[in-house]
């Protein structure tokens, strides 16, 4: 039986052939800790939808997990990713007031800018990942938030500690590490939240600006400025990074495809969405059942977590016809890589938006880059992407 607590060796470089026997042979799989992995397109898009059967909160998962009074406990229970109404309502109403069409649209000369800089001093002999895909993100979300240049050094390692406590099993080490890093985050984002008070920024441009001053419903206190703060950059960073580094990874490896990109760049928008669907950057979701349920002929009980597997979805043959060839061309493409119902992705725009910029922009400067065998895949279960992509330009 497949267990996310002992997965088979290998599956966190390569988990696809896994998910194709899961969705073939096991699409409902029982976890010896009493949970449940689901793999269908058609049962996790009805379990995102049905937000009362399904809930998002996980305290009762995350206190044996982190402990509770600990600080990764207080992080991912009160972030919006893992919670339900009304705090869910409240946060997500005003990111979404922040990230408007046309504020987005008054980010993007600052992308390009970033991007072609960061072409412009590329090395010869880049990775991809520490060079390109990894900065990106960094740097949209610091001016999202407004954060000074010289204070983005440890963004990235925080939010990878952070988000690699959401591990199905942790070391010791790595669980220190993140609470660590949360204890971290949330001093310096208390000093610059001191700050942003005391100097308010746009609040059409400045997203913590919108989140200190709330909406004409009320403020969020303290805490839960701080964390949803903390999920801004930990929702946009890892998963944004993965979604440049998967994308170029997939091009130079099917070579036609890069070859029809590179003859039309108007298809950059939906080899976007391929990307997303054939190698999802978070490839898990979660959510607890309120009541009894059944699915794949298991009887599941209240309380129970259920994995949702995103990547195994979205290879779903009833749903996307030949689903393990990477089709820049595919629509249509109902993938769940931004999961789905209320607790879709609130910053899948500006997610979209840097993919496209960053690969469309690398692949019309470096047309014939090379990826050296050395690449490292990221190591994890449910984030996928790359920790390293050597390339020559």
């Amino acid at each position: 039986m497949f267990t996310l607590a002992n997965p088979p060796a290998g599956f966190t470089q390569n988990p696809f052939p896994h998910y194709d026997d899961l969705l073939q042979n096991s699409p409902v799989t029982p976890q010896p800790d009493g949970s449940f992995l689901i793999t269908r397109h058609a049962d996790l898009n009805a379990i995102y939808r049905d937000t009362t059967t399904y809930i998002s909160d996980k305290k009762q998962a995350f206190a044996p997990k982190f402990g509770v009074d600990t600080p990764l406990y207080e992080h991912h229970t009160t972030s919006l990713v893992f919670n339900d109404p009304p705090l869910h309502t409240r946060v997500r109403r005003i990111m979404t007031s922040a990230l408007t069409p046309k504020a987005l649209a008054r980010m993007e000369p600052g992308l390009i800018a970033t991007v072609d800089r960061l072409l412009d001093d590329m090395p010869q002999a880049p990775d991809l990942i520490e060079d390109f895909a990894s900065t990106i993100p960094i740097q949209i979300i610091g001016n999202l938030l407004d954060i000074p240049m010289d204070e983005r050094g440890p963004l990235r390692d925080w939010s990878l500690a952070i988000l690699g406590a959401l591990e199905p099993t942790l070391t010791e080490a790595q669980l220190a590490k993140g609470h660590r890093a949360v204890s971290e985050f949330k001093s310096y984002l208390q000093d610059l939240i001191a700050r942003r008070r005391a100097r308010p920024g746009d609040p059409d441009t400045d997203v913590l600006t919108r989140l200190i001053a709330g909406d004409v419903e009320g403020q969020l206190i303290e805490t839960e400025l701080l964390h949803n703060c903390i999920f801004i950059l930990n929702a946009g960073h890892e998963t944004t990074t993965n979604l440049i580094g998967n994308g170029l990874g997939l091009l130079h490896d099917n070579p036609d495809q890069k070859a029809l990109l590179l003859s039309d760049l108007a298809l950059i928008d939906s080899t976007v969405e391929e990307v997303l669907r054939l190698r999802s950057p978070n490839q898990f979701g979660n959510r607890e059942t309120t009541a009894e349920v059944s699915f794949g002929g298991y009887v599941i009980p209240p309380r129970t977590n259920l994995h949702l597997c995103i990547g195994a979805a979205n290879r779903d043959p009833e749903v996307f016809d030949n689903p393990r060839k990477f089709d820049i061309t595919r629509h249509p493409n109902r993938h769940l890589a931004f999961a789905g119902g209320p607790h879709i992705c609130v910053g899948l725009t500006l997610a979209r938006m840097e993919g496209r910029i960053a690969i469309a922009r690398f692949l019309t400067r470096f047309p014939d880059y090379a990826l050296s065998p050395s690449r490292i895949s990221g190591g994890r279960i449910r984030f996928h992407g790359y920790t390293s992509l050597p390339a020559t330009l």
